[in-house]
């Protein structure tokens, strides 16, 4: 009971801070209009990628199955803004410019990771 009551307590959290994240319209915003804005993109991009590891990390020691695998695979800060754009590229019917992008990111690791 209390394993569930975890599992489901940490899915309300994904959601939670996925509702409040950054959209791929914002993203492309601020790398347009700030000063640095590339830089703070990348940063935004790189701090995505570790929420997404600890993330399913945290999930999968609750008994949750893994959406992507590293099985001893790099993968580096310096790879987050690639995955990302590579993502929207392959995937650019599905993506509206409104959606997270750490979901787009989420699912670039599941493509480029898979668990088979």
């Amino acid at each position: 009971m209390f394993r569930r009551f975890s599992l489901a307590l940490a899915i309300g959290l994904l959601v939670a801070q996925s509702a409040s994240a950054m959209s791929v319209r914002e993203l492309r915003t601020l790398e347009k209009n700030e000063k640095q804005g590339d830089v703070h993109a990348l940063y935004y991009l790189v701090g995505a990628l570790e929420g997404a590891l600890e993330a399913q990390a945290k999930a999968v020691r609750l008994g949750a199955k893994p959406s992507f695998c590293l099985l001893g695979r790099r993968l580096e800060p310096r790879m987050a803004r690639e995955l990302f754009d590579t993502e929207l590229r392959r995937q650019a019917e599905l993506y509206e410019a409104d959606m997270p992008a750490p979901l787009v990111l989420l699912n670039a690791l599941g493509t480029v990771y898979p668990c088979n």
